[in-house]
């Protein structure tokens, strides 16, 4: 049995732009026991922007998430207007994500990031220097070379499908076709569960409605 300990960090908005170019949607339980399967599963973290008035299915999809097993991290959409006047929401949980993964490393061997952002090439190569292992997690056209580079694994995302997508849903591809592909991580594949799945997992992280943007 493997004894590593992992910690995980799911950047919601990261995972939310890969799912509609994939044009299929993420059973966030079964990420969870994918790594679980692969290490002691220390914590697992989830990080998404919300609007100031948050609804009913934005409250259970959060709520699922913690009920899952997720610690979850929640910031207030930005409501901004640019100097043409056009109007758009952004927000950024950047900092929160950076905190929880420096500040404990000391509960886990193995740290994975599914994010793309380049912004995390420091903190990763930081967390190398400290004897930490980095595993970044997204797919190519998303990841920048810098946060690559800083990893010691990179899994892509259309690798995992069998094991990370929740059967039945898709969501409106970008037009970009995901032909999928066998999992050729360092971490062995797990055959998809046969669990048809509760009302939680049911739930979709894009009926909160949030336009994510950095």
């Amino acid at each position: 049995m493997n004894s590593q300990r992992i910690a995980l960090y799911v950047d919601g908005a990261s995972i939310y732009s890969a799912a509609k170019r994939l044009g299929w949607n993420f059973d966030h339980r079964k990420v969870l026991e994918y790594f679980r399967e692969r290490g002691s599963l220390h914590n697992a973290f989830y990080y998404t922007a919300l609007p100031a008035q948050t609804d009913d299915k934005q409250k259970r999809f959060t709520d699922a998430l913690t009920y899952m097993g997720y610690t979850v991290r929640t910031q207030p959409l930005r409501e901004v207007t640019d100097e043409s006047g056009a109007f758009y929401r952004r927000t950024s949980l950047d900092v929160e994500l950076v905190t929880d993964l420096l500040t404990g490393d000391k509960h886990f061997d193995t740290a994975v990031l599914i994010s793309g952002d380049g912004g995390f090439e420091r903190p990763l190569e930081v967390l190398r220097a400290r004897g930490k292992r980095t595993v970044v997690v997204s797919i190519p056209e998303m990841t920048s070379y810098e946060l690559r580079n800083a990893a010691d694994e990179y899994l892509d995302l259309r690798d995992l499908r069998q094991n990370f997508e929740r059967p039945g849903y898709r969501l409106p591809s970008d037009g970009r076709a995901d032909t999928g592909a066998e999992d050729r991580g360092g971490w062995p594949q797990r055959s998809p569960s046969s669990r048809s799945g509760d009302a939680l997992e049911r739930l979709s992280y894009t009926s909160a409605g949030v336009d994510h943007e950095r």
